[in-house]
């Protein structure tokens, strides 16, 4: 009986001292997304907090119908999530002034 106590006390000495602990942390990206939307695909010039971007809008019956995801992500804008102040012109007439709110691994579409 001694023996077995003896035996039981080291097993759990020994299971008590793990080789470490892992951490599985899972989620959405810490970046977000803005697409201009529009019936045509023209280009366009986009301000977003004070930094400037020249794009496409995507054209909405292409996007829907054939779901055209290449051109969608080369037309997309990387942000970090939050608010941000938008600004859009074509050929320099301003045609958009937005707040917008992005979360994490979201993007926001904007119809123009």
């Amino acid at each position: 009986m001694k023996k077995l106590l003896i035996f039981l006390f080291a097993a759990v000495l020994v299971a008590g001292c793990g080789v470490g602990s892992n951490t599985v942390v899972s989620g959405k990206p810490d970046m977000a997304g803005v697409i201009f939307f529009d019936n045509s695909s023209y280009a366009i010039d986009v301000k977003i907090d004070n930094k400037s971007y020249k794009v496409n809008t995507v054209k909405n019956s292409d996007f829907k119908k054939k779901r055209n995801i290449r051109k969608t992500a080369e037309n997309m804008i990387d942000v970090k999530p939050g608010s941000h102040d938008v600004t859009v012109k074509r050929k320099g007439k301003t045609i958009l002034t937005q707040k917008i709110y992005v979360s994490a691994g979201d993007t926001k579409v904007i119809n123009l």
